[in-house]
Parts: C-alpha cells; structure tokens; sequence
C-alpha cells in the first residue's frame, strides 16, 4: 500500500487514494535498466479528494492540463534516478508541490497608472533612440 502524501502541516492524503505504478525507464544502467522496474508513475484522482478545497483543485487542473487525465487524475511520473525509490520520492515530492503550490487562490491585480516619471523616462528614451536612428541616414552636402 503507498504511504500517505503530505501537502501541508494540515492537509494530508491518504495513501489508498494513491496509485502507485512501476514501469521500465529507458536511458543508461547497462543490464540493470533491461531487468528493474525503477520508473515510478502516482496517480491521484482528484474528483474523489475531499481533503484539499474544490477550488483549489480546479486551480491545479488549470495550471497541469497536461498530467491531468480524461478520468480526472493527476499523474506524476519520475525516471530520473536509478533508485525506484528515490523516484518515488521525487514523484511524491513534485505531486505535493504541484498541489501545494494552488492552494491559495492568487492575489488579484490591483491596476495602476504609470507614473509621471516613468512617462517621461519612455518618452526621453523614445526620442534618443529616434535621433540615434536618424544620424545613420544619408550624409549630405549641403
């Protein structure tokens, strides 16, 4: 059975809710890699996960579509170590951030004017680089 996943201080999972999966990972190990399961795919179904806000999960199917499946789970895979249980780590790991990280919903953008200054920095750069441009023009006698 998997162990639990840790999101916060507060919000736990359940491992039963977790499914875990070991495949073949390609790349180098010589023999090793043709015989030893050490990619390690987690699934979570989200619809079913009531320890973590509806809200916040609608926020981390937005941020992931690509992990997210048709069936509604969020699929982490890690191949990048050797160890099956060092990828197991890192997939737990990169599956709690990747939650973690939408709990709380983002700040909304308050809307600001540019400041008189910044107006004429920009309008003072605009007119540098405008005379900048005009002296690679044809010289002329006049």
């Amino acid at each position: 059975m998997p162990r639990d996943l840790v999101i916060t201080d507060h919000i736990t999972i359940p491992g039963w809710r977790l499914t875990v999966e070991t495949t073949r990972a390609g790349g180098p190990g010589g023999q090793h890699v043709n015989t030893a399961d050490t990619a390690v795919r987690v699934r979570l179904h989200l619809g079913s996960l009531h320890e973590v806000h509806p809200a916040a999960l609608a926020r981390v199917r937005a941020a992931f579509p690509s992990y997210v499946t048709g069936d509604d789970e969020l699929v982490v895979v890690s191949r990048a170590s050797r160890s099956q249980s060092a990828n197991l780590d890192a997939a737990y790991n990169r599956m709690a951030e990747m939650i973690q990280a939408h709990l709380k919903p983002p700040k909304k953008r308050r809307p600001t004017k540019p400041t008189k200054a910044s107006k004429k920095r920009r309008l003072d750069a605009k007119q540098r680089r405008s005379k900048t441009k005009a002296l690679r023009g044809r010289v002329r006698d006049e």
